[in-house]
Order: C-alpha cells, then structure tokens, then sequence
C-alpha cells in the first residue's frame, strides 16, 4: 500500500518556522492502530488524515500519542494540500470532523478557518500547575484547556516549565498575556499529549480569540504565538465562531509504503 504524505509548516509564510503538520490523504479508512502508528512514526505535533465525501472531507487528527477532537493547524495544513495538490479550482473547502464542520476558504496568500469559540470561565488552579508554570500568573480560566494569563508578553516568554509535573495534570495547558506588536501572545504546553511545547496551536486560539475580543473590546485582533519557531495568526471573533487566517509553506511531499497482511 502507498500513501501520500506532504509537511507542511502551517501560520507561517517561511519554510523552517510556524507548525509542521504532516498530512496523508486516504482514498479509505485504515484501522485506528494504523493511523496512529503513522503518526507516531512522523513524530510531529499533528498528522492530519482525510478521506473525501462527496464535495466534503471526513478530517481526523493524531498525535504520537492519541487522536485528539480539534487542530487548527493540521486543519489549515489539509487546506493548503488540498488547494495546491488536489482540488486548485476550489475556493472553499468543508471538513467533517469530531468537532462537527469547519471550513477552510482562501483570501489572497492567507488560508482562513472557520473554527469553534471556545470561550473560557475563571476556574481553580489544579493542584502543581502554578509551580510547573513559574513566573507571576495574573489568573487561571478553563475551557477545553486550561489558559493561565500573565501581565505581559515577557513573562511568557521567559517561562521555562516543568514538563513531567504538566504532563500529570493531564491537560494541555496555555499561557497568554497582552503583546508588545501584536493583540495578544500566548504559548501552549501538551505534555501530556506527547508534545512538551507546540509551535502554533489552532486549537488553542478558539479559546484566546474569544477571551481577548472581550479584554479588549474589539472582534478583529493579531496573534502571535511566542515558540521557538514562531507564527502569526489573523483572527476574528465571531460570536460562537472565529476565524484564523494564516499562510502555509511546503517543505516536503512524498510517499509511505506499507506492507498491509
């Protein structure tokens, strides 16, 4: 059996930055076990599977580690693969996923999503978060994720987590703070998915979006998430709904080869 794959660094318009997703269009399903042993061997934060469905796509995707329900930046990885390789007439494309339909449409070089609000409620800081964190947190909230807020973008850069005590908490965390150039920043721990520190989290910007549309009292904000390999994201707010805007970059397509009993 051979399977395409492309990589694709996602919320950047430089090869070697933003978030590399891998991604495989599938003509069929495989087993579970297969998909996720695919992923674990990319060993990258995502790897995005689809299967076209009549003028929609069926959109799971994996960690090294587990299937998880939403990521942004796999899904905007599927897109640019989509647009650039296989469907280059299409303007707009829907994916079925865990998280119900989101749909990817163009706008010049910047691929837009259309993505649930995930918006946060003020919570109870688990027993050790802030210790593994570090640093001065301004508040703790929790949405699919918990997000813990700092006084400014240098406090979030300059956390250096405790990765072993995150991962037992069992949920990804994020940390925000107002940006010095942009709206907000924020960076986003997933030990316990497999990922210590990811590049740009999609996912994570459902919950930044709303959170900050309402800090700042405006719908239209720029993101930037503060990782080692960077990536911006062009976001709105749109009631239960946001959009993330960002560009992709191919860095490699290719082929798997399995031997399938």
């Amino acid at each position: 059996m051979r399977i395409p794959i492309y990589q694709v660094d996602a919320f950047t318009g430089r090869r070697f930055h933003g978030n590399p997703a891998a991604v495989c269009p599938l003509e069929s399903w495989l087993p579970e076990e297969l998909l996720q042993a695919i992923a674990a061997e990319n060993n990258l934060s995502e790897t995005a599977f689809f299967v076209r469905q009549g003028e929609r796509y069926r959109l799971r995707w994996f960690t090294p580690e587990v299937e998880v329900k939403l990521c942004g930046h796999a899904t905007l990885a599927a897109a640019f693969v989509i647009f650039n390789r296989l469907e280059p007439e299409a303007e707009r494309i829907v994916f079925d996923t865990l998280s119900g339909e989101l749909a990817a449409t163009r706008e010049g070089r910047l691929l837009v999503l259309d993505l649930p609000a995930k918006p946060p409620q003020p919570c109870e800081p688990p027993a050790g978060l802030l210790e593994a964190l570090g640093g001065e947190p301004i508040e703790v909230l929790k949405a699919d994720y918990l997000l813990v807020t700092y006084e400014n973008e240098e406090a979030v850069g300059r956390l250096r987590p405790n990765f072993c005590a995150l991962a037992d908490l069992g949920t990804p965390v994020i940390v925000a703070a107002p940006g010095e150039e942009a709206d907000f920043v924020s960076r986003f721990f997933a030990p316990a998915y497999g990922i210590n520190e990811d590049p740009v989290s999609g996912s994570a910007h459902c919950t930044l979006i709303p959170f900050y549309a309402q800090r700042l009292g405006r719908s239209r904000l720029l993101a930037r998430q503060l990782s080692r390999r960077g990536g911006e994201l062009v976001c709105r707010h749109l009631g239960e709904r946001v959009t993330m805007a960002g560009e992709a970059v191919l860095y490699m397509e290719g082929t798997i080869t399995l031997a399938i009993d």
